[in-house]
């Protein structure tokens, strides 16, 4: 079986020229390799088919079989890791943390393993009949939601 390992050691070689960052690499014990890169101006699919040879290029099919998937990370996913959050700040986003309660709202910040998203809610000051429309940024841990997604909006 080819390890995980060592499938992450090649891509790393391929995206130190470029920049894309690793978003995930699965294998299974059938050897079916699924690599997930991503970009801040999204994925080329020039790009997947030249990591995808360059994977290849290191294996040898005489030695050991494998089916090969190397795509981006889908829009509209959770986010897997930090790159992921960094370039989409500024975005609509819809968390669901920890505690079950969504959020949706513009991703503000990203530092330290914490983010922060604007949601507008609506507030009813003291002294106040009626409540009004304001925005309130919620801070989040990474470690601690449930997911963070880009909201695609029509």
């Amino acid at each position: 079986m080819i390890s995980k390992q060592i499938v992450t050691d090649i891509v790393n070689q391929w995206l130190e020229e470029t920049d894309y960052f690793l978003v995930d690499v699965e294998v299974n014990a059938d050897n079916r390799i699924v690599v997930e890169i991503d970009h801040a101006d999204g994925v080329w699919i020039e790009d997947c088919v030249e990591l995808s040879r360059f994977i290849e290029d290191h294996f040898d099919r005489e030695q050991e079989d494998f089916e090969l998937e190397v795509g981006s990370a889908g829009i509209g996913q959770p986010f897997k890791v930090i790159e992921q959050y960094q370039c989409h700040v500024g975005k609509d986003v819809e968390v669901l943390a920890a505690d079950g309660k969504k959020y949706r709202g513009i991703l503000k910040d990203v530092a330290d393993g914490n983010f922060t998203v604007t949601v507008e809610e609506k507030v009813k000051r003291e002294g106040e009949k009626r409540p009004h429309i304001e925005e309130v940024d919620h801070d989040f841990k990474v470690a601690e939601v449930k997911y963070c997604k880009y909201l695609l909006k029509f």
